[in-house]
């Protein structure tokens, strides 16, 4: 499990898409009537990136970036870091409340609108969070410290109700979905990528 962080590359085209993925099971009886089992209690995501070009010369090297990353992970083999585009910073997002008595607790964030959201923990930090106990900035290693994996532990048990939240980014770990990855050159110096394809998620499940 790597901790490298996926390249950015300035031909990615903006047709990139996200795709929800939950793993249920379904049993139906003969009347019509089903039972229906979740494996997941959070989804996969599956991110799709199109690059119109990558250059491969003198005016860029971004064709042997993304070979390289690609290879030293060996394929779908070794996970990576990624940021998504559409989700990875959070503004004064709550992860608990205190009761008096715990210490630690696991960052999270939530994702929605319109009354609809999921809540997940989030295991990657992109930086070092800031942390608030009932809206007062706190001090790091003063008052908390924070855990490779995202959990937050408290010097002393935030007082009872007091609301736990925090602002930062974060990023997805992800592994290539394939073995493969077709590059196409397209003109000299110039290649492109019709779908890189990566599975992700906000824990280290992957």
């Amino acid at each position: 499990m790597s901790d490298i962080i996926y390249p950015t590359f300035l031909g990615l085209a903006p047709n990139f898409s996200r795709l929800p993925v939950w793993k249920t099971q379904t049993h139906a009886s003969v009347s019509g009537r089903e039972v229906r089992g979740t494996y997941r209690f959070y989804p996969l995501i599956d991110f799709t990136l199109v690059y119109e070009f990558l250059r491969d010369g003198a005016s860029g090297n971004e064709f042997a970036q993304l070979v390289g990353f690609y290879n030293a992970r060996g394929g779908s083999w070794d996970s990576f870091l990624f940021t998504d585009p559409a989700d990875s910073v959070v503004t004064l997002q709550g992860f608990g409340a205190g009761d008096g008595v715990s210490t630690a607790f696991q960052l999270t964030r939530a994702f929605g609108a319109g009354g609809f959201s999921g809540v997940e923990p989030v295991m990657n930090l992109n930086g070092a969070p800031l942390i608030y106990v009932g809206g007062v900035l706190k001090t790091v290693t003063t008052d908390y410290t924070v855990s490779a994996t995202g959990v937050v532990t408290f010097a002393s048990a935030p007082a009872i109700d007091a609301l736990l939240t925090w602002s930062g980014a974060y990023y997805y770990r992800c592994r290539f979905v394939d073995d493969t990855l077709e590059f196409t050159g397209i003109m000299s110096g110039f290649w492109e990528v019709k779908k890189v394809l990566m599975r992700g998620s906000l824990q280290n499940v992957l």
